[in-house]
């Protein structure tokens, strides 16, 4: 399991404060940290470290961090840091920009400029997903990659929708992933990332060709998957959603080696094996499970699976389900 999660509630009130100022700092960068509630911190992180791409969940009360010249100097991994803030608000200043921001926004810092953020202006508790990861890793120029610093950006539709999905999705299923995993987690994630930021500025500041085919093919991936239980879940319902020929999907998937239905029955698959081998389900029958994930047919459910995983889907659920 990659994901590495920190509490301050294990250790006493007095104590937290110097706990989550040591964390915060081994695991991102140094600031210089002040709470109104450092008697007592309450707060969580949750790390999953992807190569040279990080993603965490941090959940905490007021907090200001500063990286000043001083600490830049000290030590710069000259990383940008994307904030994707799901519950409260705050306020950011970095290269003569200002700004506040609330769930819902995304906005970056850059830990080789000083910077001053200001976590729940207003709000109470704080809940936000933070990649960090190189700058040279993102396919933008460095000048578009200033202009956006403390700039909020929304990401509640289009691509911006399937950035805070996916990052959501990624922080709460952390536990799950490996670390053959990671090599793709931050892949998609970066390509997301370019194409969300890549998106604010202007078309001499395009993407390139290779990184918004990718971006496509992430979002066709996550409209997939939120529609899997849709029986008339196709490649042409799929083209049709995105506006693209259904021979563009196919050169879409082809680059990746996979195929449109391919991949739809892959997912599929894959939902049932895992309701099938939770404990928590063994009051639904075999065939309640795989109509929830589009298939009609039982007969070909079973003989899909056993192909697939080499056991009818019966024998995967008592194997694996705990029975």
């Amino acid at each position: 399991m990659l994901v590495q999660e920190f509490r301050t509630e294990v250790v006493p009130p007095a104590e937290r404060w110097d706990l989550w100022q040591d964390v915060a700092t081994r695991t991102h960068v140094p600031n210089l940290m002040r709470s109104e509630r450092s008697d007592d911190f309450e707060a969580t992180m949750r790390v999953l470290p992807l190569g040279d791409l990080q993603i965490a969940e941090l959940s905490l009360p007021q907090l200001d961090t500063a990286r000043t010249p001083r600490i830049i100097r000290r030590f710069d991994p000259e990383v940008l840091q994307v904030n994707c803030q799901l519950v409260g608000d705050g306020g950011m200043a970095q290269d003569g920009t200002e700004a506040v921001f609330r769930a819902g926004h995304l906005i970056a810092a850059d830990t080789s400029l000083p910077y001053d953020i200001r976590i729940n202006r207003t709000s109470q508790r704080s809940t936000t997903v933070v990649v960090s990861l190189p700058r040279a890793r993102l396919p933008l120029p460095p000048r578009t990659l200033r202009r956006l610093l403390a700039v909020p950006v929304p990401v509640d539709r289009g691509m911006g929708g399937t950035l805070y999905r996916w990052l959501t999705d990624v922080a709460r299923r952390a536990d799950e992933f490996t670390e053959a995993d990671a090599p793709t987690l931050a892949s998609v994630t970066t390509d997301l990332l370019a194409a969300v930021l890549g998106g604010c500025v202007d078309s001499e500041d395009a993407l390139p060709p290779e990184s918004r085919r990718r971006a496509l093919h992430t979002r066709i991936r996550d409209f997939i998957d939120r529609n899997l239980g849709d029986p008339s879940l196709s490649p042409a319902t799929v083209a049709a959603a995105h506006g693209i020929s259904v021979r563009h999907l196919h050169q879409l998937f082809a680059a990746e080696g996979e195929a449109p239905a391919a991949w739809i029955r892959h997912r599929r698959l894959e939902r049932c094996r895992r309701d099938l081998a939770d404990p928590r389900l063994r009051g639904r029958s075999v065939q309640s499970i795989a109509a929830r994930w589009g298939f009609t047919d039982p007969a070909t459910f079973s003989r899909v699976f056993r192909r697939v995983y080499g056991m009818t889907p019966t024998d995967h659920r008592h194997q694996y389900g705990g029975e």
